[in-house]
């Protein structure tokens, strides 16, 4: 494993302690569908078998098992794990936790789907994972990756990058500070966009107006913390998944900043 994948495997055990939980709209089967968008209902989700790669505190573990899977195998290689275990008590015997990294999935579990959201841009070589969710599924079955995007991010990028600089080598508590006075000029920002077509206001009033200012400070920070993050153009979200095999691609871009990608191992 390369050092920036160990400090971001750290990176999001540190996370995890401190923004573990997760209610309202954040953990809600609408934000589910909202980043599913036209490529998948989640009522499809109802009965399946399912791992999510890159589980965290559970969040979107949690969603699955509301919207009816059978079973989900929650795959997560930070120590984050343990709020992955207490966030998931209540679905015992529908979850199987992994602490592991997303290629330690194990191959032949014949899953219907594989779910990773906003995990696979903070892993410098993805293909290992890739290629484990491939080999987890059953002919037929389907992987579906969420991704920070490049298009339509020129403006909120630079700014990030600059930020980043920085931001990775800060103590929790000088971050989570800075994270929450970020919040003040994001709140503003937002309530901006419901009468002014500015930059990323379909992400802004559709999705973050909807978030607690707790949930807001957690997603800024999510974005400044890790050592490591690729932003993803359509064509190399879309290589991302058919480089391992998988057919049939399909793409949405969120609200015009972020890549959902679906592709659907051959029979």
């Amino acid at each position: 494993m390369s050092a920036a994948s160990e400090r971001t495997i750290r990176d999001f055990g540190e996370q995890w302690v401190h923004y573990g939980h997760f209610d309202g709209w954040y953990g809600s089967l609408g934000l589910l569908q909202d980043t599913l968008g036209p490529l998948m209902r989640v009522e499809e989700l109802q009965g399946l078998c399912i791992a999510d790669v890159g589980a965290g505190t559970g969040r979107t573990v949690c969603m699955m098992l509301e919207a009816g899977a059978e079973k989900v195998v929650a795959v997560e290689p930070s120590n984050g794990v343990e709020q992955l275990r207490e966030n998931t008590r209540r679905y015992a015997g529908r979850v199987e936790v992994i602490h592991g990294r997303g290629e330690s999935l194990p191959a032949g579990l014949n899953l219907d789907l594989v779910f990773s959201y906003g995990v696979i841009m903070f892993i410098p070589d993805p293909a290992s994972v890739i290629r484990a969710a491939y080999d987890a599924l059953r002919p037929g079955g389907r992987i579906v990756l969420w991704l920070y995007g490049t298009e339509g991010n020129g403006l909120y990028l630079a700014f990030a990058r600059a930020l980043r600089t920085v931001t990775p080598h800060l103590p929790h508590r000088a971050l989570a500070a800075l994270a929450s006075g970020l919040n003040v000029p994001l709140g503003a920002y937002i309530a901006a966009c419901k009468w002014l077509p500015l930059p990323l206001h379909e992400y802004m009033t559709e999705t973050l107006a909807g978030y607690s200012r707790a949930h807001r400070a957690a997603v800024i920070y999510d974005q400044l913390n890790p050592s490591y993050v690729k932003y993803y153009t359509r064509e190399e979200a879309r290589a991302l998944v058919e480089q391992a095999g998988f057919r049939d691609t399909r793409l949405h871009h969120r609200h015009g900043y972020s890549w959902t990608v679906m592709g659907t191992k051959p029979a």
